[in-house]
């Protein structure tokens, strides 16, 4: 019983995950005074992963 929830769950979460990210571009698109919606996996270096370190190391000299 527990693999049947599993296996009905994970598709539902799939397709409710892609209903926020539709959402959140629509939204986007209406109010562009809020700027573009941020898509998982950009680089924003918010979190200084390795695809920016350059940046914030640069931006960390000119504090």
């Amino acid at each position: 019983m527990k693999y049947l929830i599993t296996i009905l769950l994970m598709p539902a979460l799939v397709l409710l995950w892609v209903a926020v990210q539709t959402a959140a571009r629509r939204f986007a698109a209406r109010h562009p005074e809020f700027g573009p919606a941020r898509e998982e996996g950009e680089e924003s270096c918010g979190g200084c992963s390795s695809s920016c370190s350059g940046h914030c190391v640069s931006s960390a000299n000119h504090h």
